[in-house]
């Protein structure tokens, strides 16, 4: 396939051709980067950040979706999330998905990666730390051959005369460089978006890759399902919720928050956060629990320690931080086994990418986001690396450049506050009684004042280096929160994490997606078949 040119400087300007361009280095976009590699492309991922220490995963320990292809075992883990995720999802997907994750969770194995063992000395995988586990995917892709640039968000995708992806350019954030790769098909792995909301690793998570994909021409699925929240101390960003299973949550007098231990704990301490604070004690802990806990997971206990709080018998004060569609379900929609979007030449991995094909819609955070970015990320690059190969040299291509607001004005030009927008955004996404507890009414007054703002930004004078970077993923998240909305009204009933207050129960006549897209003009629309039940 086509050889990697060497970087080569022209008037200020990085540029590189590749067969495969990775935007995103978190696990799917190495995992992408990884199958395109073994399948013969030559490949470059540019990362938002640095590649193996950014994003969600990098900064935390994750379960992984790993089960062993025991027939009972494999039944129970797809049954387990049909009625949890609204019967959205898809059984053929959930078996590919678990079958790639099986296979590649291994390969971690055999590439060193230091799996706790049992009492019979065998590996336990069914988690993985977030720091091992990426420093050691970065080095497998640096020893594969591939190009990693760091610290270099991408701005727009570069598309050829038929409108098919052909690369992508960006800014080098450390000298405020531009750089251009042209490339044969491109992965969107950039993570979802959580809205800049303090989530731990969640800071360069914007939906940076969802408007690039969106002006290209890609739509997105499942956009309703992408108002999760994490359960947090109000003095730390991690959002890590699991050992909250063994937690007693208390109002101010110590009084028992009634509900907030079960499977809608989140909603009932979301209520209770509306008039008055929650705290939380892991007091139903047992010693040797305990003890797991911090080997599980030392740095959930990091700024616990950091302030002096022993968790486990003292209370401590607790919110609840979004994490939109990182934790969520909504993404890019694919429309192919290859994790192709309806552009040519433009895959999606990972959170960037629609989960409910797993999950429905039902939160895929934890061990089915990271078995997605998994195998969603070989897919991708598998997929990629051929499309690539098909095409031919991507040097042969004339490209154009596929950005709009926040690059090219498409109106009168005018300076604005790119941090006073993202405040803007946060206030109408931010809110539980706006997000979590939705009411038509609330979702219009919030989808007009997104709307308010977008056409303020399509007439934003581009900036330089960072503050175009800023006023992109301001554009970014502006978007992604207009596609929320949009199909949340469609969405006229409570499925999942979808909850409605003007219709509360579930309606089997929407047992389907909802699809949206658009920029100037958002659009929605339900998916035209029915999605049925494993029964059926």
């Amino acid at each position: 396939m086509t050889d990697r040119n060497p970087m080569r400087s022209e008037g200020g300007e990085l540029r590189l051709d590749a067969d495969v361009l990775i935007l995103g280095g978190g696990p799917a976009g190495t995992w992408a980067a990884l199958s395109a590699l073994q399948a013969g492309a030559s490949v470059v991922l540019a990362d938002k950040g640095y590649c193996g220490a950014s994003g969600a995963t990098a900064a935390a320990g994750v379960g992984v979706w790993y089960v062993p292809p025991d027939p009972e075992e494999r039944e129970n883990a797809r049954a387990s999330r049909e009625e949890l995720g609204g019967f959205l999802s898809d059984r053929r997907w959930m078996d590919r998905v678990l079958d790639e994750t099986y296979a590649s969770v291994n390969a971690l194995g055999d590439w060193g990666y230091p799996f706790p063992v049992d009492d019979r000395g065998e590996p336990v995988r069914r988690s993985l730390q977030g720091p091992e586990y990426m420093r050691l995917m970065r080095k497998r892709v640096k020893a594969g051959g591939a190009r990693i640039l760091d610290h270099s968000p991408a701005l727009e995708l570069l598309v050829d005369g038929d409108g098919a992806v052909a690369g992508a350019a960006g800014m080098e954030r450390r000298d405020d460089q531009r750089w251009v790769v042209r490339a044969g098909a491109v992965v969107v792995a950039t993570g979802g978006c959580a809205f800049l909301s303090g989530a731990l690793g969640c800071n360069v998570l914007t939906g940076d890759g969802g408007l690039l994909a969106a002006e290209a021409g890609a739509d997105f699925s499942g956009m309703e399902f992408s108002n999760a929240y994490g359960i947090s101390p109000i003095f730390a960003s991690v959002t890590k919720t699991l050992f909250y299973n063994w937690a007693t949550f208390t109002h101010r007098d110590g009084r028992v928050v009634e509900g907030a231990g079960s499977s809608r704990g989140r909603s009932v301490i979301a209520r209770t956060l509306l008039t008055e604070p929650v705290f939380a004690q892991l007091d139903k802990a047992s010693d040797d629990q305990r003890v797991w806990m911090r080997t599980a997971q030392p740095n959930f206990f990091l700024p616990f320690d950091r302030a002096g709080i022993d968790p486990f018998t003292e209370r401590f004060q607790v919110t609840l931080r979004l994490e939109g569609t990182v934790r969520g379900t909504g993404g890019i929609r694919i429309v192919d086994d290859a994790c192709g979007t309806r552009v040519a030449g433009l895959f999606a991995a990972g959170d960037a990418a629609t989960r409910e094909r797993i999950c429905g819609a039902f939160t895929g955070g934890g061990s089915h986001n990271a078995a997605w970015a998994i195998s969603s990320g070989r897919f991708a690059g598998r997929g990629a690396a051929e499309f690539a190969r098909r095409l031919g040299p991507a040097r042969d291509r004339a490209t154009r450049g596929a950005g709009g607001v926040a690059l090219r004005p498409s109106g009168s030009s005018r300076a604005i506050d790119t941090d006073a927008v993202i405040a803007r955004v946060q206030d109408e996404v931010m809110p539980y009684d706006k997000n979590l507890f939705r009411s038509d009414l609330r979702l219009a007054a919030s989808s007009a004042a997104l709307e308010e703002v977008w056409r303020e930004l399509d007439g934003y004078v581009p900036g330089r280096g960072r503050e175009l970077i800023r006023a992109r993923e301001a554009a970014a998240m502006t978007a992604t929160a207009r596609w929320m909305y949009a199909s949340a009204r469609q969405r006229t009933e409570t499925r999942g994490m979808h909850k409605h207050e003007d219709f509360v129960t579930l309606d089997r006549a929407q047992q389907r997606c909802v699809l949206t897209g658009g920029l100037d003009t958002v659009w929605v629309r339900p998916q035209a078949n029915p999605i049925p039940t494993a029964a059926e």
